[in-house]
């Protein structure tokens, strides 16, 4: 499953996010990742949360970006959730074809390994392609 909070930039994406999994670290059964262009939000992160910081690997573009995601997956079979912030900067993505395919290829992932995605993308809901609409939880 992939769950959309967007909306412009300074509208309070990322404070969303870090409630969102600062309350889903009590429920979770298994492990949870959260993905950021910096080490910047470490310490508002529960301690049971990893961070990683895309930017510190050599990705430049969406496909390394979901080559990245399959190996995080592939390396914890525990992982339950994985929340996305600045997607489209860490995703390197820069057109709505690429926020399509990225969005129908986190799809393919989430079902088959059963981990949930929540991504923050900076745009607004009417910007957003179809695909990405039916997929928004929280609008700014």
């Amino acid at each position: 499953m992939i769950e959309i909070i967007c909306g412009e930039k300074g509208k309070g994406k990322t404070k969303e996010l870090l409630n969102r999994v600062n309350n889903s670290i009590a429920t979770a059964a298994g492990n949870v990742v959260y993905l950021d262009k910096s080490q910047k939000h470490m310490y508002e992160l529960n301690n049971k949360v990893r961070l990683i910081n895309v930017m510190d690997y050599p990705i430049t573009d969406c496909d390394e970006f979901l080559g990245f995601i399959c190996g995080i997956i592939s390396q914890d079979h525990d992982l339950e959730e994985m929340y996305l912030d600045s997607f489209l900067t860490i995703a390197s993505i820069e057109s709505d074809v690429d926020i399509v395919k990225a969005i129908e290829k986190l799809d393919v992932i989430s079902e088959k390994f059963k981990v949930r995605f929540i991504l923050s993308v900076s745009k607004n809901k009417d910007d957003l392609p179809e695909c990405a609409k039916a997929k928004v939880i929280v609008a700014l």
